[in-house]
């Protein structure tokens, strides 16, 4: 047993929860099961849970935990969202499909990356062709492989990570290390050399759920970007897709809309600059479908300061050792970072999620099949 690792929250107790308010609710269930294990050696799994009719042609999608340690705050909203469908029923040809915890080895170990240290949110990526090539990236490696946590090499990774951001300011730094690199294994942000485990998964689960779809709302649920306590609704995408229009008339101003690419900005605390997001893929995988992308990012600390705690639990998986209390305390500030223990935040966070949802259910009976016709306004479904 991993007698140094957190035990409250974990994974195998979000998982539990999840599978008992899915099956209360009525809903199949499949389980995606991963290779390795978590801190106590308990399996890991993606779990999917579908309510309703597994042909409805109107799908809405609930995905958590694309950062494993953002997924707490994911799955307990998809926990309390299928409560609610135990004494409700949903409308006519609609289909919840609640992906829970697609990183589960990230959620378990309380990594924001997944077990080859690979950030989802730049794994999404076509492999056949060139990845991208962040040289920026190459003069501040060395501050995410230090070897120690306190004493003179961290001061000195410490004084150089200062220097580069008085030169050049904390927003450019942060554009640059979580645009993601491809070329250290060992480093933040890191986007991979191949199709992760959960890439993979979750393409196996668009496959065998969502392709038979018209129309699709899917949601993305994330932590540490942004205004405290706020929940900010996003679109993110290469480049404008077909049902933008309709996504900007359904949410209106509550919607951020975020065009990524290498020369774009962004105010929300969301790298802009990055590729692979998950938004994107869902999109490319699903050419045929009339689909909403959307991201749920609830602010939590200042972005620098959740750099530094960042940098330790780095240090730590890369150095440490997992089972003193040197790893404990840095688990339970990382989790802090993502998962507020704050009442009134976890309180909010839901409350905003459950609105949003809400007024997705609302519009999608109204949405009419649009693989053949052009796209329209979709204003009087709210």
């Amino acid at each position: 047993m991993n007698t140094g690792f957190p035990t409250r929250p974990s994974y195998a107790s979000q998982r539990e929860r999840f599978l008992g308010a899915a099956t209360a609710a009525g809903a199949r269930l499949t389980e995606y099961i991963h290779p390795l294990s978590g801190p106590f050696g308990e399996p890991l799994a993606t779990d999917v849970a579908l309510l309703g009719d597994p042909h409805a042609k109107k799908v809405l999608v609930m995905l958590s935990g694309t950062h494993g340690v953002e997924g707490f705050y994911g799955s307990n909203c998809q926990i309390k969202w299928l409560q609610t469908f135990t004494d409700r029923e949903l409308p006519s040809d609609v289909a919840l499909l609640v992906i829970h915890l697609i990183n589960p080895w990230g959620t378990a170990w309380m990594r924001r990356v997944n077990e080859d240290n690979i950030d989802l949110n730049r794994n999404y990526l076509d492999f056949s062709n060139a990845l991208p090539d962040n040289l920026q990236y190459e003069g501040l490696h060395e501050i995410y492989t230090c070897t120690q946590l306190l004493g003179p090499k961290r001061d000195q990774a410490d004084a150089l990570l200062d220097e580069r951001t008085r030169a050049e300011g904390w927003s450019t730094i942060k554009s640059i290390v979580e645009a993601g690199q491809y070329n250290h294994s060992d480093g933040l942000f890191y986007g991979g050399q191949s199709p992760s485990w959960s890439n993979k998964t979750l393409h196996t689960i668009i496959q065998e759920h969502l392709t038979h779809a018209q129309v699709a709302m899917c949601f993305d649920l994330h932590t540490g970007a942004g205004d405290y306590g706020h929940p900010m609704l996003m679109t993110i995408a290469k480049s404008a897709y077909p049902q933008l229009n309709d996504a900007q008339a359904l949410y209106g101003p509550w919607l951020y809309t975020l065009i990524t690419g290498a020369g774009s900005k962004s105010g929300t605390g969301v790298a802009a600059t990055a590729t692979g997001y998950t938004s994107q893929a869902i999109i490319d995988a699903l050419p045929n479908v009339y689909l909403m992308p959307f991201v749920i990012e609830c602010g939590t600390y200042p972005g620098e300061q959740i750099h530094t705690f960042l940098r330790n639990d780095q240090w730590l998986h890369l150095h440490g050792d997992l089972t003193d209390e040197v790893a404990r305390k840095i688990k339970l500030e990382l989790l802090e970072q993502f998962y507020p223990a704050d009442a009134d935040w976890q309180e909010l966070v839901w409350l905003r999620t459950r609105q949003i949802w809400e007024r997705a259910l609302t519009a999608l009976p109204q949405i009419l099949s649009l693989a053949n016709q052009p796209p329209q306004s979709i204003h009087s479904a709210t």
